[in-house]
């Protein structure tokens, strides 16, 4: 069903429990098509709504639906990649409308990657997908076994991935065949749920495990240059499951939502900082600050010296990994997607499609594609913003 483009006018500050609208005809004309139609003041002018698409049909039983997987986009062919609570793969078009579907049997826990216009595709049937990202044609697939739960990373003619059991696999990028494979035993408690996405540097893979371990790989061939425990003792919530970061001096920061931030030297893993502000479950560096989101915080240090510069509270709402788009940070909190001055952390927009957003948006060029909690993708423009 395709939608009439319209510019972003009015603003709604608050959700409204409401199912998807009907048909095109009750779409309103001002205000989220998610909601009921208001007339409200507008929000700064931060951005406008390019377009939109429902992907996924409402079930009656379904409650608080959410969507985890950040949209991916194709340059080539111009296509969004959108993996969606269905189980479904889709391909969607620069005005909204989909162009190509692939069924899986289960949900997603995480996005596609696309790269040279293949999408790699991480199922959370234990199958990794390697597909034409124009067209959805299969060009390989690889049976992991269990469930995949980071996004696809690609480099050096290998494409990892981690699964939800703390196996980081990685297969040639090529044809789907297996190269090498590093497990670690979870622990035997409670884990927070998700994945460590690898960082890949110089040769070298860095990635948490749910033991409360960061590890740094040789990509060759997956052998382990250092092992470092960051949790401590015990055996709950001990995750390191934020996709480590390094800054332009090669240092690296990672969290564990027990004990807190680490920074570390990327060659040797020695401790360089520490701030003991637990709950952190995804970091984001940028020049000489690095952001850290998690349980009821977004925090903003300086990644010299570990310096808390501020914190923005969300009281008793979790955030998700963040991005950086057009001088502002752009922070995913489930029951919105909040924009955030980076400098002092003073809120701009929060922005609620309708029951919220869970998933990390994608940045392209002036574009923020976005996943809603009831599976509408939208496509914002960021009305001129530089940044």
């Amino acid at each position: 069903m395709r939608k009439q483009l319209v510019s972003w006018k009015h603003w709604l500050g608050s959700a409204v429990a409401l199912g998807l609208l009907g048909g095109c005809s009750s779409l309103p004309r001002y205000g989220n098509p998610e909601l009921p139609r208001t007339e409200q003041a507008p929000p700064l002018d931060y951005f406008s709504v390019a377009w939109w698409a429902p992907l996924v049909t409402p079930t009656l039983m379904e409650y608080a639906p959410r969507e985890v997987a950040t949209p991916a986009y194709d340059g080539l062919s111009k296509t969004v990649i959108a993996l969606t609570r269905d189980g479904f793969i889709r391909g969607i078009d620069s005005d909204g409308k989909v162009k190509w579907s692939k069924k899986t049997s289960t949900r997603f826990a995480a996005g596609a990657r696309v790269s040279d216009g293949v999408a790699f595709v991480p199922g959370g049937d234990g199958t990794l997908y390697a597909l034409d990202a124009a067209t959805g044609e299969e060009k390989w697939k690889y049976a992991a076994g269990e469930s995949l739960a980071t996004v696809p990373v690609i480099s050096e003619g290998l494409v990892l991935v981690a699964s939800e059991s703390d196996t980081l696999f990685a297969v040639k990028a090529a044809d789907g065949v297996w190269a090498w494979q590093y497990r670690r035993d979870p622990p035997s408690g409670f884990s927070v749920r998700g994945a460590s996405t690898p960082l890949v540097r110089d040769g070298d893979v860095y990635v948490g495990f749910s033991d409360g371990y960061v590890v740094s790989l040789a990509m060759r061939d997956g052998s382990a240059n250092w092992e470092k425990s960051l949790s401590g003792s015990g055996n709950e919530f001990l995750d390191v499951d934020s996709t480590p970061v390094m800054d332009e001096h090669g240092q690296l920061y990672v969290a564990s939502y027990k004990s807190g931030i680490y920074a570390l030297e990327a060659e040797s893993g020695d401790l360089v900082w520490t701030s003991s502000v637990g709950g952190m479950t995804s970091l984001l560096s940028k020049g000489k600050m690095l952001f850290a989101v998690g349980d009821g915080r977004v925090d903003a240090y300086l990644a010299e010296d570990g310096r808390l510069l501020w914190t923005h509270p969300l009281g008793e709402r979790a955030a998700q990994a963040p991005v950086f788009a057009k001088g502002m940070l752009i922070v995913p909190i489930q029951r919105a997607l909040l924009f955030l001055d980076p400098k002092t952390g003073q809120s701009r927009v929060s922005w609620n499609p309708g029951d919220g957003v869970s998933a990390t948006p994608f940045v392209a060029g002036s574009k923020l594609f976005v996943l809603s909690n009831n599976g509408w993708l939208y496509a914002l423009d960021f009305n001129g913003l530089k940044g």
